[in-house]
């Protein structure tokens, strides 16, 4: 099998991937510019980032990809700082700005005044339909595979078809892909692209603490549960002390509160927890994991998962 090119808008990449982005701090410059390097579109994950950080983050992304390669920011759009830090990234200069966990028409605006492609996450076809019209390049379809916040319970592989039927603009399908035969099952029921997180949360390059690392490759199948999260989302969890607890409804309540969220069911607080899972914390942080994580047995650098995909594809 031959791997297309994904367009979206202007853009053009090479390899039809999109590396997910992974918050709290998963997702950095570092990772973004190496997927980029390898001809797909690596992603910023700017929820939880102040501005500056932010700016430093596609500034460091741009030194490392030497000007090439395509890289954008994935936000959520219950962040109350989602506006204003998506029209940083515009205003860097970002490819393409991603939007998930809740749907957002003012990111379209910000779109056309800065030049910059707007992909929202769907995860069905009427709010795909609804994306096209106000503009959107493209969309994510996101099924209940992936990790974090979910906005289905169906497979990706449903809702595809649906959202292929509903629309002309490129669809990538999201939720599940860890390897080579996933991506090309995808781009066979005709995605334009496939989006990954898991298999870059386990990378050399994911911003993501050893132990965190270690603690992805001791997953077994039935260690995966979704939790309420504070969101207002089902997401997608590892099962471990912290996730227990959430399950139970005894997460440990905020002492102090940020207002990170648009609206909060303050049940624990999520920025807190994510963060304690990234530095390394895997008994009181939240793990976020795809469906398919305990399929990952290694670690590796970008660019042998890169290898590794095509090699695979190659021979389909």
């Amino acid at each position: 099998m031959n791997l297309p090119t994904l367009k979206i808008g202007k853009l053009v990449a090479k390899i039809p991937i999109i590396q997910g982005g992974m918050a709290i701090r998963l997702s950095t410059s570092r990772l973004a510019a190496a997927v980029a390097n390898e001809g797909g579109i690596g992603l910023i994950a700017a929820s939880g980032m102040s501005t500056d950080e932010l700016r430093g983050e596609i500034r460091n992304a741009r030194k490392l990809t030497k000007g090439k390669g395509i890289i954008g920011i994935n936000c959520m759009v219950a962040a109350r700082e989602f506006l204003t830090l998506v029209t940083t990234a515009a205003q860097e200069k970002i490819d393409l700005i991603v939007a998930g966990a809740g749907f957002s028409r003012d990111v379209f605006e910000i779109g056309r005044k800065y030049n910059v492609e707007i992909v929202p996450i769907v995860s069905t076809a009427r709010l795909a339909k609804i994306a096209e019209s106000l503009g959107a390049s493209a969309v994510v379809v996101e099924g209940t595979e992936a990790g974090g916040h979910l906005g289905t319970q169906r497979s990706v592989k449903e809702i595809l078809p649906e959202v292929l039927a509903a629309v002309k603009i490129p669809v990538i399908a999201a939720g599940g892909a860890v390897d080579g035969n996933d991506v090309a099952e995808l781009l066979k029921m005709h995605a334009s692209g496939v989006q990954m997180g898991s298999r870059f949360a386990a990378s050399e390059e994911s911003n993501g603490a050893k132990e965190l690392k270690e603690f992805y490759l001791k997953m077994n199948k039935d260690d995966i549960v979704q939790i309420d999260s504070p969101v207002g989302y089902k997401g997608r969890a590892f099962i471990n002390p912290f996730s227990k607890l959430a399950l139970e409804g005894h997460a440990p309540k905020p002492e102090s509160c940020q207002g990170c969220l648009k609206k909060c069911k303050h049940n624990f607080c999520i920025i807190k927890a994510l963060s304690r899972a990234q530095q390394g914390d895997v008994e009181t942080g939240l793990v976020f994991t795809g469906a398919n994580m305990w399929k990952i047995k290694e670690i590796l650098p970008v660019k042998e998962i890169f290898r590794r995909i095509k090699e695979q594809i190659a021979v389909l």
